[in-house]
This record gives structure tokens, C-alpha cells and sequence, in this order.
């Protein structure tokens, strides 16, 4: 299994989780490998992939640093090496997207800090949205039905407000938190939940996907912040979450379906760095397994 990672995805002076935590993850494979893990580095996302989702004034912003106000509308800031580390991270999702279209099978990327970030600014530690960036690489690429499963503990509205009208992506979002919440629709379906029912709704929504063999691609925003301990509800542990994985990758594999999956949210709230990594290997591991039976 592809998983695209660039030292370039962390290439800058913004220090929270969201710009540190794939470097982290990528040497731990190294120092730590996982079975049928390879480690690629992606192509750069060019500006006008981005600017094909985003507004340009907003690119813009994100790489002159003028206006600042607007440059570091993802909540992180904004330094003079921001939009080559999101274009790198954007590259890694549309890379592993054209991967597992080619193979039919799973790919992912250590991206995260992509599903809140809308038409015209970025917003909760998202900067450009690289889910929708993916998605319009895979139709161009001849997909005709993208999923987007967002499992990150927060609502993926910036998502939600950027595939409103575009033909053949469709949401489903299992939120913890009502962060970026939006109303749902027939294209971008929202459930929020807690911890003491997670598996089962996710269970459910998967379930009642229709006509899920018509699906192309799932593009999947894999967030760790459910996890009580890293930003989510005290009812959701590591078992909790493994679980969910084998569900995820279960259900895509009883389809047939390629699969592209990113990081998402993940925090240290109550967890070492070196904690969150072993979170985030979850997912890993379990895509590994799956694309291990499909290859």
C-alpha cells in the first residue's frame, strides 16, 4: 500500500499538530514498519487545482501573507512556508486519490488540516481542502461517484458548502462535535453522536449508503479526535476506534471500492506526540490489512 508522505508536508514554523504530526508518523514507520507500508513522496499541488476549488483571492492570500487576517484564516497563522507545506500535503491527497483509483485498491496520505476550509477562507486548522481537490481529480480522472466519509470528530462543513452543486461527490459525516455543523442534504448527509452510540451510527450510515458498488472512490477523512483523550468524547478509546477502522475498510473492501484515506484531526490534549502516532497507525494498519486481501 502507497501511503505519500514529504518532509515538505511539515515544512513550516506553525507548530501544532496539524504541521507536526506527519513527520512524526512517517519516521515512526521508518523506525517502526508496518507489513505492505510504502512510503512515497507526492507531486506538489499546483495553484490552479487549488484555485479550481478555492477562491483566488483566498490562494492568494495564503501566499503572499497579504491580507493576514485572511492568510491565517485557518486558525493556525501564517508564515513564508505555509503554502508550499499545504500544496505538498494537497499533492499527497490527490496522489493517493489517482492511486487507488489505478489500482482499485487502498492508498493513503499524512495529511490533515482539509475538510474545514471553504470557498473563500480557511478555518479550523484547514488551509486549503484537499478532500475536494481529490474529488475533482477524480473525476477528471473518469470517476463518476465520490464519497466522502468524514469520521473526524468535528463536522466537515467546509466540505459540505464545496461539492453543493458539483455532480458525482457526495458526504457522509459522523460528527462527536458540532463545530462547522450544516444542515444536511441529500448530496452531504450529517449525523451527530456521542460516544456511548459511535459504532453503531457509523454501522448504520455506512449501511444505508445506497447502491454503494456504484461508488468509484471513497475518499476517507480518518480523524483521531473522537478519541476522548485527543480532543473527542470520554467514551471513545483506542478499541472503540480500531473498531471503526475494521468497519470502514470492512465495509469499502466488501465492495470492492478504491479507497483513499487521509489523517484528520488528532490532538495532544491528553496524549504524548508519541501516543497520537500510535493512534493515527490504527488506521494504517488497518487499510495495510484490507489492501493486503484486495491485492
Amino acid at each position: 500500500m502507497r501511503v505519500f508522505h514529504d518532509a515538505a508536508y511539515n515544512d513550516t514554523g506553525l507548530t501544532i499538530e496539524t504541521t507536526r504530526k506527519a513527520t512524526e508518523i512517517a519516521r515512526s514507520l521508518i523506525d517502526r514498519p508496518i507489513d505492505r507500508v510504502e512510503i512515497v513522496s507526492p507531486a506538489v499541488c499546483r495553484r490552479d487545482e487549488i484555485e479550481a476549488v478555492h477562491a483566488p483571492s483566498y490562494v492568494d492570500a495564503v501566499f503572499t501573507g497579504r491580507p493576514r487576517s485572511l492568510a491565517a484564516s485557518n486558525t493556525i497563522g501564517w508564515d513564508d512556508r505555509l503554502a508550499g507545506a499545504v500544496c505538498a500535503s494537497t499533492g499527497g491527497v490527490r496522489d493517493a486519490t489517482l492511486q487507488a483509483l489505478a489500482t482499485g485498491g487502498v492508498a493513503g496520505s499524512l495529511s490533515s488540516g482539509l475538510h474545514h476550509a471553504s470557498w473563500a477562507s480557511g478555518s479550523g486548522y484547514c488551509t486549503f481542502n484537499g478532500l475536494v481537490v481529490a474529488a475533482h481529480a477524480a473525476l477528471a480522472a473518469g470517476a463518476r461517484r465520490v464519497l466522502v466519509l468524514d469520521l473526524d470528530a468535528h463536522c466537515g462543513g467546509g466540505t459540505a458548502g464545496l461539492i453543493d452543486g458539483l455532480d458525482g461527490v457526495e458526504q457522509v459525516d459522523v460528527s462527536v462535535s458540532p463545530f462547522d455543523r450544516y444542515e444536511s442534504r441529500p448530496d452531504a448527509r450529517l449525523v451527530l453522536c456521542d460516544g456511548s452510540n459511535y459504532l453503531e451510527v457509523v454501522e448504520r450510515e455506512l449501511a444505508a449508503i445506497t447502491a454503494p458498488d456504484e461508488i468509484d472512490l471513497v475518499l476517507y477523512n480518518a480523524g483521531m479526535d473522537p478519541h476522548g483523550l485527543a480532543g473527542g468524547d470520554p467514551d471513545i478509546d483506542d478499541d472503540v476506534l480500531l473498531a471503526r477502522e475494521h468497519l470502514v475498510f470492512g465495509w469499502a473492501a466488501s465492495h470492492r471500492l478504491p479507497t483513499a484515506w487521509v489523517l484528520a484531526g488528532g490532538y495532544t490534549h491528553g496524549l504524548t506526540m508519541a501516543e497520537l502516532v500510535d493512534l493515527h497507525r490504527i488506521t494504517i494498519r488497518a487499510a495495510a490489512s484490507v489492501h493486503a486481501v484486495s491485492a
